[in-house]
């Protein structure tokens, strides 16, 4: 998300840092340049002229063009001015994500059109809760209208490991949730997760039987479910939802799919709702909260660390990377560790979108893009080495020709990606062996350097 817009903000930035210091005319241009990336991206008219409105105000003054560093200057002006679009700045309490401060079970009502990604986030909610924050959850499908709406959340109740409400064939959407809301009260259940039905566009009826459900079971959260692929169509779901229904937040799904991310951006100033989760891809784990901040530094290229320390602390198995840590530094590393290396990257998703949080890593984007970089890579190298027998496995030289052939066809894998592969091990395993060598005090005297084929031959200056 945010690619297109984050590329041409870029360039408009780099021209500007080019000029040294600015006169009121090169910020004029450069707000110019930024209405139309803003447009080009699909956010709403209205948002675009409040935004550089605000820009210019605080950047055509004289504390920007005697600065100095303008061109920075001018940048974190228009990072304040994103960070308040998204929803942050000085009115944002700081709360994210799901809002569970009510008496159990907390109800959960999930809205939106049909298509829209509302089964499948109701079950990453579900996850979430009860993977992260411990609860019992319930979930309760409410749709009697799409076929097999109701099995389809029994299979991702059963995948992420909570309960899901046992079907009762002819009972309305009122009766479900009133069963659902009894069932939770009577065993105990933290939140009850009410995943209502959609329609392909909106109707009365639609906001009719939504209206009826909230009123019987009074949902202390009211998640509008927006597909971010739709652009602008997103924005106008909201709207309507928000005047006819209310809604206490907004998860966006599918934000992988959208480069322009205009949606995002017009979300807040168009409807006053905030987004609070964003859904990317289909795995039940896929689910991230929603930081202005956060986002804002991500468009302007400035990269997202925190997310992704948040992210590896998450996923990396703790006592697993401590006891690699220890055999690396007695130099032993074998193809086994280099496996669960490759399985814990693989937890933290895509290799763009892990690099996507890098500072600077934008400019360098189209050749990520070229170079292909994808899990999938790392789930053919967790193949071949699965494909060894473990003899194998911890001594790599005895892998020859006939070996190779067999690895490769047990994989599904070429000879030569095995071939590859065994390269990568052999110059990761040289290096552990020189680090091992070095020591501490060698690696402080002679950096990275040191660590360089060949390194041990050259005489110290």
């Amino acid at each position: 998300m945010f690619e297109a817009l984050s590329s041409k903000l870029n360039g408009v930035f780099d021209r500007l840092r080019r000029r040294g210091a600015l006169s009121e005319a090169d910020v004029s241009e450069a707000l110019r340049e930024v209405r139309v990336a803003l447009l080009e991206a699909d956010v709403a008219l209205p948002v675009v002229r409040d935004l550089v409105n605000k820009v210019r105000e605080r950047a055509v003054g004289q504390e920007v063009i005697r600065s100095v560093s303008p061109a920075q200057q001018v940048i974190k002006i228009v990072n304040d001015a994103l960070v308040e679009a998204l929803g942050g700045g000085e009115g944002d309490d700081g709360k994210r994500g799901i809002d569970l401060n009510a008496p159990s079970p907390v109800p959960i009502l999930m809205v939106g059109l049909q298509g829209s990604g509302k089964t499948t986030t109701s079950g990453k909610i579900a996850l979430r809760l009860r993977a992260r924050d411990r609860k019992k959850v319930l979930l309760a499908s409410l749709d009697v209208h799409r076929p097999a709406a109701q099995l389809q959340l029994q299979t991702l109740a059963q995948q992420a490991e909570v309960t899901s409400l046992p079907i009762v064939p002819g009972q309305t959407p009122l009766q479900i949730a009133a069963r659902a809301m009894d069932v939770g009260r009577r065993e105990l259940y933290d939140v009850v997760i009410l995943d209502t039905a959609g329609r392909l566009a909106i109707d009365e009826a639609l906001m009719e039987e939504v209206a009826q459900v909230k009123l019987a079971t009074n949902p202390h959260e009211t998640l509008l479910v927006v597909d971010a692929m739709t652009g602008q169509d997103a924005v106008n779901t909201a709207t309507a939802f928000q005047q006819k229904v209310g809604v206490t937040g907004i998860v966006m799904t599918r934000i992988d799919g959208d480069a322009r991310g205009g949606a995002a951006l017009s979300m807040r100033a168009v409807t006053g709702a905030p987004i609070k989760l964003l859904g990317a891809g289909e795995k039940l784990d896929a689910l991230e909260d929603f930081h202005p901040d956060r986002i804002a530094s991500r468009i302007l290229g400035m990269g997202d660390i925190v997310s992704l320390v948040e992210k590896a602390a998450a996923t990396i198995d703790q006592a697993e990377a401590e006891k690699l840590a220890a055999r690396m530094q007695k130099g032993q590393f074998t193809l086994e560790d280099y496996a669960n290396q490759l399985k814990q990257i693989g937890k933290m998703g895509s290799l763009q979108g892990i690099l996507g949080m890098l500072p600077g890593v934008g400019k360098i984007k189209q050749q990520l893009n070229d170079a292909n970089l994808d899990t999938s890579i790392l789930k053919r190298q967790a193949a071949i080495i699965g494909s060894m027998t473990p003899r194998e496995r911890r001594t790599p030289d005895l892998i020859k020709a006939s070996r190779k052939k067999r690895i490769a066809a047990g994989s599904g894998t070429s000879v030569q990606e095995v071939n590859r592969l065994l390269k990568q091990f052999d110059d990761m395993s040289a290096m552990m062996k020189r680090m091992n060598k070095l020591g501490q005090k060698g690696l402080m005297r002679g950096g990275l350097a040191a660590l360089l084929p060949g390194a041990g031959n050259k005489r110290p200056f």
